[in-house]
């Protein structure tokens, strides 16, 4: 067991079978949460078992050797636990919050859903709620455009494809096939347990051998591959919707990068609440819809910039888009517009630290991003440390003023290519 030191409230253990355990105490709550984030999403797919992560994410809920579905779901009430899990493309996480008397009833609970039995008799049955899940994305034009644009950025990678799959494969997906998956890629070598809150670490780590001591590894997972970031035009003309989508795309940095927090300041300023687009391109009435998102993985990232109009607006929001991130490139942005976004971050970051439920998703972002825990004030001084300068730096490195990647999704076939 490693406590890093007297003056953090951390301590790390890792079980003889790989588990890695990531303890917060935190003293003044009464309350704890509980999570096992699994290394694994839909970048760890094969393209034939696309979307297996989040299918096999929906069946950990329906059996174990000790409790059916509804034994699953009714424990939870019993503890009065707020509850879930995601699957996104790095990872799958299953966690509880809970008042810090329940909380090993919790932990007990999520690690008998972590052997789940995938029970035969509901395979098919959920196989259709995803399916639906998947019909229901469609309807939403920002959904269809994001997959698509994912799909093109990052061609030729798994990266490409949908966290949810696609009809094809999961009509064609056996429950065997998830079985092989599940026992490769759920082995506690490749698990956390992350636990924060009013607790005592001895006991949660005596708990976590009792609870998944016995789970055996699987040795090391194959190395995730960097994926291409791909440059040109692809358009998706759909005739059911009513407004168009446009967007670009830029490399940029990975979450591991120490300058992640300027990227995100960056993308706020240009596209966020009161941003330049909310005032250049919403306001003066060219789109209903703009903004910017750096989306960012442990070994790469983008910067999007995009926009929903009317479908004969396309070429002047394009311009105005490409007008905005130019004037980012070439002048300094304001020291009023950093202060700004600075402290909306700092607020956010100060409230969720306050809570466990909270704090377990940042505890889980270090372990992957940085591979160790790191207290608010360490993350507060990244984010002191943004600046007009180190703005201007980002982008000179990674600059929004190029072609870069156009995506055009709605009624018209537009820009033709």
């Amino acid at each position: 067991m490693i406590r890093m030191s007297e003056q953090t409230p951390y301590t790390l253990h890792t079980l003889a079978n790989g588990l890695r355990v990531v303890i917060e105490r935190m003293p003044g709550v009464r309350s704890a949460a509980a999570g096992f984030l699994v290394q694994t999403g839909a970048r760890d797919e094969v393209p034939e078992l696309a979307g297996v992560s989040h299918f096999l994410e929906h069946m950990m809920f329906k059996g174990t050797a000790n409790r059916t579905w509804g034994d699953i779901n009714i424990d939870f009430d019993r503890m009065g636990s707020t509850y879930n899990a995601f699957t996104s493309e790095d990872r799958t996480v299953y966690y509880g919050w809970v008042r810090k008397a329940d909380l090993g009833k919790q932990i007990e609970l999520l690690a008998d859903m972590m052997r789940s039995s995938l029970p035969p008799d509901e395979f098919t049955t959920e196989k259709n709620v995803i399916l639906e899940e998947i019909a229901m994305s469609k309807d939403s034009l920002e959904h269809v455009m994001f997959d698509f644009l994912q799909e093109k950025v990052f061609a030729g990678h798994p990266l490409a494809w949908p966290v949810l799959g696609y009809d094809h494969t999961l009509a064609a997906m056996t429950r065997d096939k998830m079985w092989a998956y599940f026992q490769r890629r759920y082995a506690p070598d490749n698990m956390m347990l992350i636990v924060a809150g009013n607790v005592e670490p001895s006991e949660i780590i005596e708990q976590a051998e009792a609870c998944c001591g016995s789970w055996k590894p699987a040795g090391p997972a194959p190395p995730r591959i960097v994926p291409p970031v791909h440059s040109g035009t692809d358009v998706l003309p759909i005739d059911r919707f009513k407004q168009q989508v446009v967007a670009l795309t830029f490399p940029s940095i990975a979450a591991t990068d120490p300058r992640i927090e300027t990227a995100s300041a960056a993308a706020t300023i240009l596209g966020g609440d009161n941003s330049r687009f909310f005032w250049n391109i919403v306001q003066k009435g060219l789109a209903p819809r703009a903004g910017a998102q750096h989306l960012d993985y442990t070994d790469c990232g983008v910067m999007i910039l995009y926009a929903a109009c009317q479908p004969d607006r396309c070429e002047e929001v394009l311009a105005a888009i490409r007008t905005e991130a130019g004037r980012m490139c070439e002048e300094r942005v304001s020291k009023q517009e950093v202060d700004r976004v600075k402290n909306k971050r700092r607020t956010s970051l100060a409230v969720e630290a306050e809570a466990p439920y909270y704090r377990l998703t940042q505890l889980m972002d270090d372990m992957e991003d940085h591979g160790a825990p790191r207290t608010i004030e360490e993350t507060l001084a990244e984010v002191d440390a943004v600046s007009a300068d180190t703005i201007h730096d980002y982008l000179q490195a990674c600059p929004i003023n190029i072609p870069g990647h156009l995506t055009s999704v709605g009624p018209r076939n537009w820009p033709e290519v």
